[in-house]
């Protein structure tokens, strides 16, 4: 409530980044710090869409993370619909000097494989669409409920097509626009944004520890992201997570469980539109990874606990759900290994860490995510609980295990330092 959204680049951010290293130190943890990363620096300006013919009526639509802004007087143009990338590729030309609308709905689902599904129309779908004339996008909100909400989230612009604005619309909007054009005859739209993309500045990683008693050079690291979108307050994408670590850190140190593995609670900057904390990370530790026998992430709200996601070496997902069993009476014995880890803790597979992803019941979770509604009376303190105690006892339980957990295989060896 008093810092609230935490772009990277943002005044919220950086407040974030004191505030969390005073609570670090308040709760009595071992070498607290802000690790310096350099983070891009997009703000959104005015957002403005409205139908301009068969009729005239006003949109509600929100920029993509990182789009380019349109001209000041807007982009006015027939939409095209598609629902998918090779619906798009399948239409050629016809979309030249056209705004393309992708619009197919998220569905909604325990795992957020609703959000698997959709998220390339948002990530791809604006330099698919400029490869192929296109001169702005919008798309549907990656949403799971119908309250006009738009849904904002990052897009990746590729070096060979333009950067043309993009744009997100509610659900309801979506639908409207699809009625009009099955109706037949051209629908235009103008769409106007003012947002800018500002040279890159520096932030941080937060940093803190909780030092082992036998082997303090070996780490199991736990983590979730700072930065937020702007448009809410980043409660549950990941303020959730980043309260979750920060209560298992405290935890261990109230109960005065020292561990005999280094706990290092990592609070990352920039996970929403660069990863430049997950890389930077990666590139301040290079030459202690090999010493790094686990990571955990949590980055998917903070609702009841279901299990873990893992990518781990071969035969030792047994082990870990041996070790799992003791976290079945908060919900989160399970153990599986589709999807696993998280996007922070990505960057260290190569170097051939474990990763773990402490996994949350999304079934409610894109109704709010990215999106206004991502405020702290989403999230429900018992379930927030929950996961803290789930992240306290596995971080302690890799501390201990011996012999820890195997390397990853060398499926893609970093390049030599």
């Amino acid at each position: 409530d008093r810092i609230g959204p935490r772009l990277s680049g943002s005044d919220g951010h950086a407040a974030a980044i004191v505030w969390t290293q005073e609570e670090f130190r308040r709760d009595g943890l071992d070498r607290v710090r802000a690790e310096k990363v350099m983070v891009p620096h997009w703000v959104r300006g005015e957002e403005r869409a409205e139908i301009v013919a068969p009729v005239a009526l006003r949109l509600t639509a929100t920029a993509l993370g990182g789009s380019e802004p349109t001209p000041p007087d807007g982009v006015t143009a027939e939409v095209v619909e598609v629902d998918s990338l090779e619906a798009l590729a399948a239409r050629g030309d016809a979309v030249r000097g056209k705004i393309v609308l992708f619009n197919r709905q998220t569905v909604r689902d325990r795992e957020g494989a609703g959000y698997v599904a959709t998220s390339p129309l948002r990530h791809k779908g604006p330099s698919e669409a400029a490869r192929r004339g296109a001169v702005a996008t919008m798309v549907r909100s990656l949403g799971t409920l119908r309250a006009r909400l738009p849904h904002t989230g990052s897009l990746s612009y590729t070096d060979d097509a333009p950067r043309i604005p993009a744009a997100a619309i509610t659900e309801e909007d979506a639908d409207l626009l699809h009625r009009l054009l099955e109706a037949g005859g051209p629908v235009r739209v103008r769409l106007t944004l003012g947002c800018r993309n500002l040279p890159d500045v520096e932030s941080a990683n937060v940093v803190a520890e909780l030092r082992g008693r036998a082997k303090p050079d070996e780490v199991v690291l736990i983590g979730a992201h700072l930065d937020s979108w702007d448009l809410g307050q980043g409660s549950i994408d990941d303020g959730a997570g980043v309260a979750i670590v920060m209560e298992a850190m405290r935890l261990l140190r109230r109960l005065d469980l020292l561990p005999d593995r280094t706990v290092r609670a990592v609070l990352y900057a920039n996970e929403e539109n660069g990863l430049r904390g997950g890389k930077g990370y990666v590139e301040a530790h290079r030459d202690e990874l090999p010493r790094h026998v686990a990571a955990v992430e949590s980055d998917s709200g903070g609702a009841a606990p279901i299990g873990l996601r893992v990518v781990l070496a071969p035969g030792d997902e047994e082990r870990l759900r041996r070790l799992a069993t003791s976290m079945a009476p908060l919900g989160a014995g399970e153990v599986s290994a589709r999807e696993g880890g998280g996007a922070d803790i990505g960057p260290l597979k190569p170097f051939g860490v474990p990763l773990i992803g402490l996994r949350q019941d999304m079934t409610g979770y894109f109704d709010w995510h990215h999106s206004a509604g991502d405020t702290l009376d989403k999230v429900d303190p018992a379930t927030l609980a929950a996961n803290a105690a789930a992240m306290a006892y596995l971080a302690w339980a890799l501390a201990r295990l011996d012999p820890p957990l195997a390397r990853l295989p060398p499926e893609a060896a970093p390049a030599a330092h």
